[in-house]
């Protein structure tokens, strides 16, 4: 295995890399970095998620950088804001001994005026978001006339969120002379498109098969009902004394109402989603990379870029769309030659959808059963156990009670000594799952029963379609345009070739249609017509009708949370215990009590 020194790097990356504990390149970083220092050639490289993205291509920009010129030389886009901070925060670890070299991380959600500061002083590299770059670009704040380098990062997910009009925009504002660096951890169609249209005869990299899996992360799935979904949830959770895992969830409203319920129920947890404030946002994650939570509630968007380590799980909720997401959602966990597991719910109609996912993952999903309320006692009971054989004794501390402990125990044996110990921390999990209903039954019509899982969202059917040109980032516009209101969600889209359908907040129906009405769009010449349709779906991820768009398309719009409203909170309203009985707050994965 090469070093880094021998990839190229000067001995001042060197000194940094080893002070930040690097050893030896990744795969994807061996590949990569000798071609970029090498050669003007535009670049598509493929990485899995963890494998050492972000060094690949920000070291040998590093490398490359004229420090005495203060323009910006390089401009790096990710999709997200979280990424974009933890890209430029490794960015100057990496360059801490070229004291010359100055990076600029700009995005939404803070200050446009004092990123326009820094960028004024001058900074040879500038991360940023799609959207914000193109604000600073208008605004002439940031210049990019001397780019030599463009860094598509995480290219896939930029086009899900519809940024293809930005990406445009940055291209045009860049000269042709530059050098493109397209780096994703799946390559769907789209991102092919990108690599046709914006690369000229791009050398590829990978460090493993297109979109396939991580070796090290298992693929389960539980079948479930709506009604049986969250307390299946709770069950994986505690069958895994030492859980610590990112709960995917497809909607911020979702998001949010799922890590509420487990809080309620007393597991450490927390939501991270766009709603959220950057300030919130850091302080959740700051939480969770201490492990003061062990169960992150989060979309996929807010997701992109966490960099956690030793996730023991990744729990889908829901499946993803877009299927391709899957892959990144599992490979947050089995990272750095750790063993991960993901785990899918999933209703019996889904079953169809985990064949393309295996397809691209290389792998084949595991049905494992609901975990029972007697398997949980057990492993609980025997996690006691080891923690007590592991505990360290403070001899020190706790000898001056010793004598009154044991003539207070003297007259117990040994055997009703352990009985006793056990059952005080034990006796609470056995009452809990005492009478625990067999979850695995879905025909039972105690788990079969419950509520549609759109009936929050009503459907709209629209007069265009492909043939109109029309696309999911385009409709989301168009339906942005007629200021419904700043807090309705947007559920799935269906592109058809001459028409299409998507769903709105049933809060907003009314609105939505008077505001159509009022406004009478057009698109490309064309009046657009809208009008309330009834569903065909059913199920836990709903059935497309034929003809649809692939995989569907969850709406994601600048005003508009995004996603399909698959979810009631007043189905957990009764459903969230295991019978009647309070559920215990002491063992893995919940809140200890103060004491």
């Amino acid at each position: 295995m090469s070093t880094f020194l021998e990839l190229g790097l000067k001995e001042s990356i060197n000194r940094a890399l080893t002070d930040l504990g690097y050893e030896n390149p990744t795969l994807i970083q061996e590949k990569a970095i000798p071609q970029i220092i090498g050669s003007n050639q535009d670049l598509k490289a493929f990485a899995q998620t963890g494998t050492g993205k972000t060094a690949a291509f920000s070291l040998p920009v590093i490398e490359l950088i004229q420090e005495d010129d203060t323009s910006t030389q390089a401009i790096i886009l990710s999709p997200t804001r979280e990424l974009a901070v933890q890209i430029g925060k490794n960015i100057e670890d990496f360059s801490k001994y070229i004291p010359d070299l100055k990076v600029v991380t700009v995005y939404g959600g803070s200050s446009i005026e004092q990123q326009m500061k820094q960028l004024k002083k001058g900074a040879q590299i500038v991360v940023g978001t799609p959207g914000r770059t193109v604000d600073l670009i208008r605004r002439r704040a940031l210049k990019l006339g001397s780019v030599k380098w463009l860094v598509l990062d995480e290219a896939d997910e930029m086009l899900n969120m519809g940024f293809k009009d930005e990406l445009d925009k940055v291209l045009e504002a860049t000269p042709e002379t530059k050098q493109t660096l397209l780096f994703s951890a799946t390559f769907p169609r789209e991102v092919e498109a990108i690599a046709r249209n914006y690369m000229t005869d791009p050398i590829e990299v990978t460090s493993g098969q297109k979109n396939q899996g991580s070796e090290n992360v298992s693929h389960e799935y539980y079948l479930v009902t709506e009604k049986t979904r969250y307390p299946a949830l709770k069950r994986v959770a505690d069958v895994n004394p030492n859980i610590y895992a990112i709960v995917f969830c497809r909607t911020r409203r979702e998001t949010q109402e799922i890590a509420d319920f487990l809080i309620r129920d007393g597991y450490s947890a927390d939501a991270l989603h766009g709603d959220l404030s950057q300030a919130q946002r850091d302080s959740v994650m700051e939480k969770f990379r201490k492990k003061n939570i062990q169960m992150l509630v989060a979309t996929d968007v807010a997701a992109r870029g966490l960099d956690v380590d030793n996730l023991t799980h990744v729990i889908n909720h829901k499946l993803p769309d877009q299927i391709e997401n899957y892959n990144h959602r599992s490979g947050r966990t089995g990272r750095a030659g750790n063993k991960g597991v993901s785990i899918a719910l999933i209703g019996r109609k889904e079953r169809s959808r985990l064949s393309p996912i295996e397809r691209i993952l290389k792998k084949k999903f595991v049905h494992s059963t609901v975990p029972t309320g007697k398997e949980i006692c057990e492993k609980q009971l025997f996690h006691l156990i080891d923690k007590v054989e592991n505990t360290e004794v403070n001899e020190g501390e706790i000898a001056t009670y010793l004598p009154s402990i044991y003539e207070k125990l003297e007259n117990l044996t040994r055997e009703e000594l352990i009985q006793k110990f056990v059952s005080i921390e034990f006796n609470s999990f056995l009452s809990y799952y005492e009478n625990a209903a067999d979850l695995n039954n879905l025909s039972s019509r105690e788990n079969s029963r419950g509520r549609s899982s759109n009936e929050n969202m009503t459907r709209f059917f629209i007069n265009l379609g492909r043939k109109d040109k029309l696309n999911p980032a385009k409709l989301i516009g168009l339906i942005n345009e007629q200021n419904i209101g700043d807090k309705v969600e947007i559920g799935s889209i269906d592109i058809l070739d001459t028409f299409s359908f998507f769903e709105i907040d049933k809060n907003f129906e009314g609105e939505t249609l008077s505001s159509f009405e009022e406004n009478r769009p057009d698109y490309n010449g064309r009046n657009v017509n809208i009008e309330i349709t009834k569903t065909d779906r059913g199920g836990g991820g709903g059935r497309r009708r034929r003809g649809g768009s692939s995989g569907g398309f969850k709406g994601r719009g600048r005003k508009k949370p995004s996603g399909d409203k698959n979810f009631s909170g007043k189905d957990f309203g009764k459903n969230r215990g295991e019978g009647k009985k309070k559920r215990p707050t002491e063992g893995f994965g919940r809140k200890r009590r103060r004491g």
